[in-house]
């Protein structure tokens, strides 16, 4: 383009000139007639076709040096854009290089440095201080503090021990490992986490999906426009043609969308890109555009607002029928040890947390757990066991209302206290004349309440408020969340004793999933919900929301299925960041169209009445292509 300019100089239009200025062409507009040539396939028109139709008519009336200039900038600019959206992207791939690409792998007794991909699930393999965990696994041997900033982005070490999963591209740091593979390399979290995020950037926001249904009627009516600029003065004012033509070109560089397209995807891009790199992963950027219109917010009480780890914090039995309840003092009573002894026999054979920390308790205080012989699990209310003879059952009041216990009023003062208290309680008893005919396999939920209970005593459970729950609902009450709820299947009081310490607007409390559900849509009325749980047991509520995020995901498939956004990590204090964030990503979409717009009302205004150089205009265009990309790049630094 340059030496064409001085062939022109010192020689004149000649062959060289000429020649020139065609490779000049041929290079700077190769991929925009590619690019020209697909969208007429497709019955499109689009920028890239108004951008060589520009050059072409610059050139046709005697000014190359424009044209070649709108080219190569032109194709500058998107060398700009893709190198802006790689960065996104490599930002999240550079993660993958983190995990190393051999293993030390122990196999007949002998170590073998191995390949990741030869390496099978069960395999053992050592790893040392300083070394990344190459696969996803599961400790065998040792235990460690681990860096797994580049999977959660919480920067503090996390201790692991036996039993307890680690993740591949985490890094050991103080003590030696043995582990046992749990995933191939292709299934490992950080495999998923990389995949999803490109899955996410390909996702398009609303936004950007109208901007580029908007795209073909805008550039074909600026192809409209160019021709009426050229007819209208050139047949009713008889103007010169050289002057009315040129001004259309002009007018077709200046009016052409590049700015406006753009301004959307380079913010939406960076946004996932910065929030991958903190743990938050939005699923796409119509989520992204969701959350930032968030008006209302339900929290999951356990393993969300609380450390989901609850603790026993009481036993109490009754020392007979007719005598007020008795509380064991420090738990040092042998009818209490009885107690928690059949309580846990039962729960040992149930998943929920609860159960389990009954089941912890017990033995932690050595007590020999019975074989529970048969097993049904009822919804929301608890669980039934056998026990030789007997048939124990543990859960809440319901439970034993519904199965007429006929002791429950002596129990129920001290629930009422210990509910106050915000902790929940596990009513345990013996039912009698049971119906067993009546209590399918299925722990068929019409099998309670045909069969008579005693109540046997009481086990308090209480789990702990996070330490930065309150500071996070503060948080999310300034950024302008308008209602912030809890919806929990816990008993209502309390419920209420940890939502008032939480600052909670409201409890939903004694919720089924389906209540949960219900709960939302009723919660909508307010304006936009997002709700919040560990993408498991909350997978209805989640789904049923307008943003569902899931909480402490990395190594859990559902949840990581299950969600719009996924926190990668358990800290709350990335709710309000992805709040933030999303809403700075729509301020930033609103600069980018406003200034896009703006150039394009104030470009063409001058082409139209000041006869705007086509070299200025050209410079205008694509340099406000440029700004609006850089301005949306500015996302992958925010802080929150």
């Amino acid at each position: 383009m340059l030496t064409g300019l001085l062939a022109e100089r010192y020689n004149g239009r000649g062959i060289l000139w000429a020649l020139l200025f065609a490779g000049a062409y041929f290079f700077g507009g190769y991929f925009g007639v590619l690019n020209g040539i697909e969208s007429i396939k497709e019955g499109k028109i689009d920028v890239d076709i108004l951008m060589v139709l520009a050059a072409l008519g610059a050139a046709y009336v005697g000014a190359p040096f424009e044209g070649a200039m709108l080219l190569f900038l032109f194709s500058f600019s998107n060398l700009l854009q893709d190198l802006a959206i790689s960065r996104t992207r490599s930002a999240i791939r550079s993660l993958m290089k983190l995990r190393p690409t051999e293993a030390l792998c122990r196999k007949d007794g002998e170590l073998h440095r191995l390949p990741l991909e030869e390496l099978q699930i069960g395999d053992i393999v050592l790893i040392r201080p300083g070394e990344a965990i190459p696969l996803d696994s599961v400790i065998s041997e040792g235990e460690s503090s681990l860096d797994e900033s580049s999977l959660t982005g919480e920067s503090i070490p996390v201790t692991k021990r036996p039993g307890e999963s680690v993740f591949a591209g985490t890094i050991n740091q103080t003590g030696g490992l043995t582990v046992r593979v749990s995933r191939l390399a292709r299934d490992s979290t950080i495999a998923k986490l990389i995949r999803m995020v490109e899955e996410a950037q390909a996702e398009k926001a609303n936004t950007q999906r109208f901007l580029e249904k908007a795209e073909q009627t805008y550039a074909t009516g600026v192809v409209l426009f160019t021709v009426a600029l050229i007819l209208i003065p050139c047949l009713i004012f008889s103007q010169p043609f050289h002057d009315v033509f040129y001004r259309a070109m002009t007018v077709m560089v200046v009016a052409s969308p590049c700015a406006l397209i753009i301004s959307t995807p380079a913010s939406i891009l960076s946004a996932i890109g910065c929030g991958a790199r903190r743990g938050v992963l939005f699923k796409g950027g119509a989520y992204l555009e969701q959350l930032a219109r968030v008006e209302v917010i339900g929290f999951d009480k356990t393993g969300t607002l609380t450390i989901g780890k609850p603790e026993v914090t009481g036993v109490f039995s009754l020392a007979d029928l007719s005598s007020p309840l008795r509380a064991a003092t420090r738990f040092q009573d042998e009818e209490a040890d009885a107690l928690l002894q059949l309580a846990a026999s039962v729960e040992s054979r149930s998943e929920h947390p609860l159960a389990k920390a009954i089941v912890d308790f017990a033995r932690s205080r050595d007590l020999t757990l019975q074989e529970c012989q048969g097993f049904w699990s009822y919804t929301g209310r608890g669980v039934i066991g056998t026990l030789g003879r007997c048939t124990i059952a543990v859960g809440n009041i319901e439970l034993f209302e519904e199965n007429a216990a006929e002791n429950l009023d002596l129990v129920r003062p001290e629930i009422s206290r210990l509910h106050d208290e915000g902790r929940t309680v596990m009513v345990v008893g013996e039912l009698l004349a049971v119906d067993r005919d009546s209590v399918p396999c299925s722990g068929d939920d019409a099998a309670v309440g045909k069969s008579r209970a005693k109540v046997l005593g009481l086990i308090a459970v209480a789990d702990s408020l996070r330490p930065d729950a309150i500071e996070v609902v503060q948080k999310l009450r300034s950024i302008g969340v308008k209602k912030i709820v809890m919806l929990t299947g816990d008993h209502d009081r309390v419920a209420r004793a940890i939502g008032r310490r939480a600052g909670i607007d409201e409890v939903f409390s004694h919720l089924l999933p389906e209540g949960k559900v219900e709960a939302i849509r009723a919660l909508k009325k307010f304006g936009r919900v997002a709700m919040v749980g560990d993408g498991i047991n909350d997978a209805p509520a989640l789904a049923t929301a307008d943003v569902g995020i899931a909480m402490g995901a990395a190594g859990t498939d559902v949840a990581m299925e299950t969600a719009d956004v996924v926190l990668m990590s358990d800290n709350l204090r990335n709710i309000p960041f992805a709040l933030r964030l999303s809403r700075r990503s729509q301020t930033i979409i609103f600069q980018n169209l406003a200034f896009s717009l703006a150039v394009i009302v104030v470009l063409v205004a001058s082409a139209l009445g000041f006869h705007l150089p086509l070299p200025i205009g050209v410079i205008g265009h694509e340099g406000s292509t440029v700004l609006v990309c850089l301005n949306g790049l500015r996302l992958l630094a925010f802080r929150g």
